[in-house]
């Protein structure tokens, strides 16, 4: 009886350390994590820069930044950002295609689940 109280004991210990082990993560406070562009011209290429704060209690590190196609080119904040900290993620979308898009731009960083996506979206036109 003694050894299976033991066991549980140490099970909730280790479930209780994990959770304060969340609480000092880094946390992306987005000032918006979506972005339309709305109407935009064939063959001009736009850009958005989103931003973010570090919320969290450690230091920010973005590993990497991908874009779901060819079409579109991140650019990003390279130096850790500290607690209170403000960095950027810049979207760069190549409107060669007429018609709708909406492409996702995936956040590698220390964070919870270990990434955040962000989106832009519009509409391509002649005009």
């Amino acid at each position: 009886m003694f050894f299976l109280s033991a066991a549980c004991f140490a099970q909730v210990a280790a479930t209780n350390s994990s959770s304060a082990g969340d609480a000092n993560m880094a946390v992306f406070g987005w000032e918006s994590a979506v972005h339309d562009f709305g109407k935009i011209k064939q063959g001009v290429p736009v850009s958005h820069e989103f931003k973010f704060t570090n919320t969290g209690k450690t230091p920010l590190v973005i590993t990497n930044v991908q874009a779901s196609c060819g079409c579109t080119t991140p650019a990003w904040s390279k130096d850790p950002i500290p607690p209170g900290g403000q960095g950027f993620i810049k979207a760069t979308y190549n409107a060669a295609s007429m018609g709708g898009f909406n492409k996702t731009i995936t956040v590698m960083a220390n964070v919870e689940n270990g990434f955040k996506q962000l989106s832009i979206k519009g509409e391509v036109t002649q005009e």
